[in-house]
């Protein structure tokens, strides 16, 4: 459907794509993955035209349309929610207003005129078309996809100005499925979705008539959603028929036989070299020898694929703790009119490894910042346990960074008192080493952000940690070096996050969040989903 001919895009000299070249056939459903840098969301603005290769081009048939969706920047008001939506199906409201005005004109038409009747044939083209796109069908359509992405019946009529960033991309999301086209491009589409918009979000996919590449840093989501997985490492387009599950295996598959083959040619060039040295002098050996060093000469040296820099760290020991760790009792919290929790009550214990879920707004976040002493309320109790120290990476950290520090700067600032923390050594394990170190804070990308934000977490030792939202920004593998440092983090956790693949290796417990109150269930999240569907059913 869609071919991508010999793409070369260098920024100085940084390499992002080195002659690729690969075609999207039709029910395509491509997962797009590599570290953060390594030219991801390039790539997907390539295939809309957004930017621009240094060489190469796109052939794709003139039917063929494609639809993109970015991590953020998109902002509409104006219009109500409903209105706006309803945008995607501007060629059919405009076929209808055609048919309206032809069918006025009709009437002025004398009827034995032949142009009366070419315009009776065309108003049938039209009706023909309209009757395509199933117009009956558009309201309930627009209520189905917005209600799935987590909107109510009573935002229909909201301006599109009152949504925050996270439900403007919700907004775009939905105008891209209701207009359905050939290839559907989508920058980390789960980055502002509850667990509940993404499970909607997952079902749609896989029964959506057309191609996907899609660009995610949620495991579980790929394997849910993808069928070939396409990486992009140091310039180069490695092709996987497979989701991410079946990527991972092949990959550590063709580097293992990478390896194994570079092995035994050393091997072989050392018996041969030693051969060579053993006999170089012996005359009636010498053809052997030149021949020998002939077919060295020739040899192509294997050289296994080169591995991208992983970070790599460790929350401080805890300070020792008491059982208890913090106690809610009767807490009343409300922005004007809205009541966020009106009479909560929650008890959070020594060694507790808790997800904190809920449909975006519920007041998870709220609850994050009550919890660590950054959010007033308005009545109620909270009280520590002796010695509660506590550790909170807010949803919002890495934009709160000083713009006019550096990066050693902003996170010697935090290991203040604290003599025996190691800025430097923290930045390093986080691939900020030598002069990086000393970027201005206002250059560095969003998953660089996120990094120092977790380094100054480092300089201060704490035994209850509390994380909103930790992974966004952070690729696959960056956010399982985070999953092995709480699992080695001897202390209380409490993970405000939608990522079930990140959350179920690392959590005991669920804390749901909901307009209606709070539960705390024994289990993990995949567990939790599991009971909700159940619940559905009865």
């Amino acid at each position: 459907m869609i071919e991508l001919n010999e793409f070369k895009l260098s920024y100085g000299e940084k390499v992002v794509f080195n002659d690729i070249s690969a075609q999207v056939s039709p029910n395509d459903r491509i997962g797009l993955v590599g570290v953060n840098g390594s030219g991801k969301s390039t790539f997907l603005r390539v295939l809309t035209g957004e930017a621009e290769l240094d060489a190469g081009k796109i052939q794709k048939p003139d039917w063929a349309t494609v639809g993109y969706l970015p991590q953020d920047g998109i902002q509409v008001r104006g219009k109500s929610l409903y209105k706006e939506v309803e945008t995607a199906f501007e060629d059919v409201l405009s076929l209808q207003a055609k048919i309206d005005g032809a069918t006025e004109k009709m009437y002025e038409m004398d009827p034995e005129d032949d142009a009366y009747y070419e315009l009776i044939d065309t108003i049938g083209e039209w009706e023909q078309q309209l009757e395509d796109h199933e117009p009956e069908r558009m309201k309930s359509r627009i209520e189905r996809i917005l209600t799935g992405l987590g909107f109510a019946m009573s935002d229909m009529d909201r301006d599109t100005g009152e949504f925050s960033g996270g439900w403007q991309m919700r907004i775009a999301l939905a105008k891209l499925l209701l207009l359905n086209p050939s290839l559907l491009l989508l920058d980390e589409p789960t980055n502002h979705l509850d667990l509940y918009s993404q499970r909607w979000l997952e079902a749609y996919l896989r029964g959506y008539h057309g191609s996907l590449m899609v660009i995610s840093h949620d495991r579980a989501f790929l394997n849910e959603v993808t069928n070939a997985t396409w990486e992009l490492k140091f310039g180069n387009l490695n092709i996987y028929k497979g989701n991410y599950s079946f990527y991972e295996k092949a990959r550590a598959e063709r580097l293992a036989v990478q390896r194994k083959a570079a092995d035994n040619q050393k091997k072989e060039i050392a018996r041969q070299k030693e051969f060579i040295n053993r006999f170089r002098s012996n005359q009636k050996k010498a053809s052997m020898v030149q021949s020998r060093l002939k077919q060295l000469d020739k040899v192509e040296i294997i050289q296994p694929e080169r591995e991208e820099k992983k970070i790599y760290f460790r929350f401080p020991p805890p300070p020792v703790a008491s059982h208890k760790v913090v106690k809610i009792e009767n807490l009343h919290k409300a922005y004007g009119d809205l009541k966020v929790f009106d009479g909560l009550d929650l008890e959070i214990t020594k060694g507790d490894r808790i997800a904190v879920v809920g449909v975006n707004g519920a007041g998870k976040s709220t609850l994050a910042r009550i919890l660590a002493g950054n959010e007033p309320y308005q009545d109620g109790e909270i009280s520590y346990g002796i010695n509660t120290v506590i550790g909170y990476f807010a949803q919002q950290q890495a934009e709160e960074l000083d713009p006019n520090l550096t990066v050693l700067d902003e996170v010697e600032r935090a290991a203040i008192d604290n003599p025996d923390a190691s800025p430097r050594a923290a930045l390093g394990a986080l691939l900020f080493s030598g002069d990086e170190q000393n970027k201005s804070i206002n250059v560095l990308s969003g998953g660089e952000r996120n990094r120092v934000a977790l380094a100054k977490m480092l300089m201060r030792p704490a035994n209850c940690l509390i994380l909103d939202e930790p992974t966004n920004h952070l690729d696959i593998r960056s956010k399982e070096v985070l999953q092995d440092a709480i699992r080695e983090f001897d202390g209380t956790v409490i993970l405000v996050s939608h990522d079930r693949d990140f959350l179920d290796p690392v959590v005991e417990k669920v804390l749901e969040v909901s307009p209606t109150g709070t539960r705390m269930l024994t289990c993990n999240v995949t567990e939790y989903i599991e009971r909700l569907e159940k619940e559905s059913e009865k």
